[in-house]
């Protein structure tokens, strides 16, 4: 992988991209993820909060299709995420930093407009998760998911125990299927809400 150094329409960011992206419909359930990190103060080699994204799908066997540090910023954080949804070996997206309380954390007020479907059962389990953790603290900390034009998105805040809490215990874990049923499929038998129909 080569780092690529971008200064474009995006604003300031670094990317490297991966050996190739999966296809969670392939036979063996290989999935590309997409990793943006958003930051004004960090650079792909101290981002250890991406480092844990990264380090959860391919402890499971996912390819990374893009690693990405940009900016904050509505228009830019919205920018990226768009390009990488209509990426073909992009299967899901996950964001950290800029989800706090600060003016400057837009992080999910830029992706929400993106969204088709929203799954707030995921803040629902991640916050009570990380409850678990750190307390009280999670009051100042949001994340979301959903899923735009067939690809799920995370949004985790910019902590490293939190993404990897997230990653390795929810997001990994769920990934395949969501991107499954994003796509058109259908669940197994024994999925959840699968007899709601």
């Amino acid at each position: 992988m080569v780092p690529d150094e971008t200064n474009g329409e995006d604003g300031g960011s670094e990317a490297v991209d991966g050996d190739g992206g999966g296809d969670a419909n392939g036979d063996d359930g290989t999935i590309g993820a997409a990793v943006v990190t958003v930051s004004s103060t960090r650079s792909l080699d101290d981002d250890e909060p991406g480092d844990a994204i990264v380090a959860a799908f391919e402890a499971a066997g996912h390819e990374l299709a893009t690693r990405e540090l940009i900016e904050s910023g509505y228009d830019n954080v919205q920018s990226v995420v768009t390009r990488l949804v209509d990426r073909d070996d992009v299967d899901v997206i996950v964001t950290t930093g800029a989800t706090g309380v600060s003016p400057d954390d837009v992080t999910l007020e830029a992706v929400t407009p993106l969204l088709d479907k929203e799954l707030p059962a995921f803040a629902d389990l991640f916050t009570q998760l990380s409850y678990d953790e750190v307390g009280t603290g999670v009051l100042s900390t949001r994340s979301m998911a959903g899923v735009a034009d067939g690809v799920p998105i995370f949004c985790l805040p910019d902590d490293v125990a939190a993404t990897d809490l997230a990653a390795a215990s929810i997001i990994v874990p769920e990934a395949p299927t969501l991107v499954s049923q994003a796509v058109g499929g259908r669940a197994s038998p024994e999925s959840p809400g699968e007899g709601d129909q």
